[in-house]
């Protein structure tokens, strides 16, 4: 199951989508525990997302998720514009010069994503953040490939793993970030870049499950 570059483009809109519909459910959740902008923040970069692929020949994956991280690292304020723009730049590297990408390559830009997203924001997995709904997420998706289940199990598989993920940062005290101050009070409420993690995840999932 290989999915072309058209087909990225497309998700990206769709996440664009998803991002806006849920700015202030995001901003809301920030504003308990954090800054109080990271839906509003999100909605900024990604509708600069669209415009800047909009032409976008869709033959190089990898240069287009490479327009995507400059867009959000210029556009995303807050720590998470370098996270998420990180995690796209590193994704791009793996793609490359590529015009279709297995769920493979898939496992691989996440892993890359991941990667990144932990040294710049120096995060490991049960601090509430967004690593917690990534990291699950990517070990999911190995697991159903070494399972050897079809790419849309392989993605359901990792769309439950982030679902997990994102919902355990509810009962965790914050130990990076401005949730960090509150301390023992950080616990009860979910973290905005866990639930956008999650959201994106969770978009390319159900974009591709449609397609197939």
């Amino acid at each position: 199951m290989a999915i072309n570059g058209f087909q990225i483009k497309d998700i990206i809109y769709k996440i664009t989508d998803v991002i806006e519909e849920n700015k202030m459910y995001l901003t809301e959740l920030d504003a308990t525990i954090g800054d109080g902008d990271h839906g509003l923040n999100m909605s900024k970069g990604f509708q600069t997302v669209k415009e800047k692929i909009k032409d976008d020949e869709c033959k190089n994956i990898g240069d287009m998720l490479k327009k995507v991280s400059m867009a959000l690292i210029s556009n995303v304020g807050g720590a998470s514009g370098p996270l998420y723009g990180t995690a796209f730049l590193k994704a791009s590297s793996v793609v490359m010069n590529k015009a279709e990408i297995e769920v493979k390559d898939f496992a691989k830009m996440l892993e890359e994503a991941i990667n990144g997203i932990k040294a710049r924001g120096k995060a490991t997995i049960g601090e509430k953040t967004m690593v917690d709904t990534i990291e699950p997420a990517l070990n999911g998706l190995k697991e159903a490939i070494e399972n050897n289940l079809t790419p849309l199990e392989c993605l359901e598989k990792m769309h439950d793993a982030a679902l997990r993920g994102k919902d355990s940062t509810k009962e965790m005290i914050a130990t990076k970030g401005r949730a960090s101050y509150l301390g023992e009070r950080s616990k009860g409420h979910l973290d905005a870049g866990a639930v956008s993690s999650y959201l994106i995840l969770k978009t390319i999932y159900e974009e591709i499950a449609k397609s197939r």
